[in-house]
């Protein structure tokens, strides 16, 4: 009959068999009045029941609550009808030897039936004990359906892991740093052969193999980088070359890795490997091309002011020349003519026509190459700016720390058009209603800044796909080894700034 823990006084003894296991011995009948208690407040679920007809003599608060079933409703029924998966014949087939004793205990993984009809698995573990009254079963278990979750969902996220480091292009790892300075590979997936060019086991066995594959002279960048991500325990990215022996193959990799703090002074990064060498030879390739594409601005230009300056000196001595030859001919036949007003008026129409042209011949030749440049570039920036006002009506501010600044002539002339192309875009552009010109020369580069109050450039107005101005100018300042930058400055406008270095002149040596 099925006792309630109120009025339940099992006779439990301790057994006297050599064999027995800790779970298998029972309290003694002094500490009798403990057992309710103790049953009531575990966890698992207990049952007891009768060997000769297994039906439930006791029941616990967990397995009656788990079950749904009260006390009196299991006195009625036998461990079979709750336990789904197995017929009554298969389930006294299971308890069959542990019903006379041999074994003492017995394992099982079994499923339980709800009152509500659900179901959840258990595993039990079932014991056999002699009391006064007759042998019984005690069944011990534990619900297992939440562990089973886990396992479940554990596996699926393993799989799904596994899934995606399987179509990851690299080598996904973890590369352990002991605080004596070993290291260790914990994890290395598939593609570590297809990167690396040996296969995970043996980086397993000889984490050395890595570091043997670096390159020589990329191995200080490899430790530096990984020491300042332990120090800061920051992201490791590192890029570098391998060489694979038996491939007779040199790749650039990239390592991307995430570190942690292990027990001791140990650190462990998670991270990836991948090949790079794709993109470096293209990255290199386009290094190549624009220096390639830079010599050829820089040639070009050179060939251009050259040329320029052939036409203008051709355009100054030839055509001036013979145009001044005309103005004078034209001058000593005018005075030979008869005193007939229409004929002088068409002599002095003629005279005045020779004027003009002699003006915008002298105006191409300045324009193809002015001619204060052979007066310097101080005086050639200078009568540029005032130019410049005269032209646009723009006041524009000069001044120079030197009065005579030795530049080579290809770089002048190359500073020279810089500057004419930001005054031509402050005069379309800009609305701006002043500007100031500093050049300035130290020992070290000359420096030529622009600064005007117009309306400033933004990111936009660069990026414009015909947007030529400041992107020949930039050229120009690459070709001529220098750089320039265009920035807003505080008060709005724009500022634009050209370095040109100059070379390193020797020590001087004091005896």
């Amino acid at each position: 009959m099925l006792q309630s823990e109120e009025n339940s006084h099992l006779p439990w003894h301790r057994l006297d068999r050599g064999d027995q296991h800790p779970e298998e011995i029972i309290i003694d009948g002094i500490q009798a009045e403990w057992l309710p208690i103790i049953l009531q407040g575990s966890l698992s679920e207990i049952y007891v029941f009768n060997c000769d007809t297994l039906h439930f003599e006791y029941a616990n608060q967990a397995a009656t609550d788990n079950l749904q079933y009260n006390l009196q409703e299991l006195g009625s029924m036998s461990p079979a009808s709750i336990v789904r998966g197995l017929t009554p014949e298969a389930y006294a087939q299971l308890l069959d030897g542990l019903r006379h004793g041999s074994p003492a205990a017995i394992q099982a993984n079994l499923t339980h039936a709800r009152k509500d009809g659900s179901t959840y698995p258990i595993e039990f573990r079932l014991f056999y004990l002699k009391t006064s009254t007759g042998p019984v079963i005690i069944a011990i278990g534990n619900d297992v359906s939440s562990r089973d979750k886990s396992d479940k969902a554990l596996r699926a996220s393993e799989s799904r892991l596994g899934a995606m480091v399987s179509n990851t292009p690299g080598l996904v790892y973890q590369f352990l740093l002991h605080g004596n300075g070993r290291s260790s590979f914990p994890y290395l997936s598939e593609g570590c052969e297809a990167l690396l060019g040996v296969t995970a086991d043996e980086l397993h066995d000889n984490p050395s193999l890595f570091m043997e594959l670096i390159l020589p002279e990329d191995r200080p960048s490899y430790m530096e980088s990984m020491a300042a991500s332990t120090k800061e325990m920051s992201g490791w990215n590192w890029e570098g070359r391998i060489r694979i022996e038996k491939w007779n193959d040199i790749k650039w990799i990239n390592l991307r890795a995430t570190p942690r703090a292990l027990d001791g002074h140990d650190v462990q990064w998670e991270g990836i490997m991948t090949n790079i060498t794709a993109s470096k030879l293209e990255q290199e390739e386009i290094i190549r091309s624009r220096a390639q594409l830079a010599e050829l601005s820089a040639h070009i230009d050179t060939v251009k002011e050259q040329e320029r300056t052939r036409i203008a000196r051709e355009i100054h001595d030839d055509l001036g020349g013979n145009l001044t030859a005309i103005k004078m001919a034209l001058t000593l036949l005018a005075r030979r003519l008869p005193k007939d007003p229409s004929l002088i008026e068409k002599a002095d129409y003629v005279e005045q026509l020779v004027d003009r042209t002699i003006e915008t011949v002298h105006r191409i030749a300045s324009d193809l190459r002015p001619g204060v440049l052979d007066f310097g570039l101080v005086a050639a920036i200078d009568w540029q700016a005032k130019e410049f006002e005269k032209q646009c009506g723009i006041p524009c501010e000069f001044s120079a720390n030197k009065t005579e600044i030795d530049l080579d002539p290809n770089q002048a002339a190359a500073l020279f058009r810089i500057f004419q192309e930001a005054l031509t875009n402050i005069a379309k552009h800009a609305h701006a209603s002043l500007v100031h010109v500093q050049l300035l020369h130290t020992h070290r580069y000359v420096r030529l800044e622009i600064v005007d109050n117009g309306r400033g450039i933004k990111a936009a107005d660069r990026a414009k796909p015909k947007s030529f101005g400041i992107r020949g100018m930039v050229e120009r300042s690459i070709a001529m080894g220098g750089s320039l930058s265009v920035s807003t400055s505080l008060k709005g406008g724009t500022i634009v700034a050209i370095n040109v270095p100059l070379p390193d002149l020797p020590e001087l040596s004091i005896p």
